[in-house]
């Protein structure tokens, strides 16, 4: 690792930190996003992003909430595949939209497919986890953890 933010910047870990309890908390759930849907999303994400440490732990997330192999292997495809449903293509459109901001991706009728298929509170809760595997994203890019350690709790 190229810095250890955790040490060298304890706010920083606790911001961070911070951000994930209120996800885990707050919009994980039985009536709020489901933890595999937004598994893919940082899976997603990560893959966007080049962030090694981040996709090696949440493929290993992925498989620990129950989500399948060849689902984890197509999500770089997602839009060719069959495997995954309108909520789960909307959440990964908006994730790409929100990762990738340049070219105004981030469409009305993007926004209303999204809209159509969560709440307003499940769309403030996907957009902040998607805001948040971005900024690890950097974190892990930028600072080169070592990958592959990563074992889910």
């Amino acid at each position: 690792m190229r810095v250890d933010y955790f040490t060298a910047a304890p706010g920083v870990a606790r911001a961070m930190l911070g951000l994930e309890g209120y996800l885990n908390k707050e919009a994980v759930g039985d009536d709020k996003l489901p933890k595999r849907l937004l598994e893919l999303v940082k899976i997603r994400a990560s893959q966007l992003n080049h962030c090694a440490y981040c996709l090696d732990m949440h493929t290993k997330d992925a498989r620990a909430a129950g989500e399948t192999e060849q689902r984890i292997y197509a999500l770089n495809a997602w839009r060719e595949t069959p495997f995954f449903d309108a909520r789960e293509r909307a959440a990964l459109s908006w994730t790409e939209a929100l990762t990738q901001l340049t070219d105004n991706r981030v469409t009305e009728a993007l926004f209303e497919q999204v809209r159509a298929c969560f709440s307003d509170r499940e769309l403030s809760d996907l957009t902040l986890a998607i805001a948040a595997i971005n900024a690890w994203n950097r974190f892990g890019v930028g600072f080169a953890p070592e990958v592959g350690g990563y074992q889910p709790a």
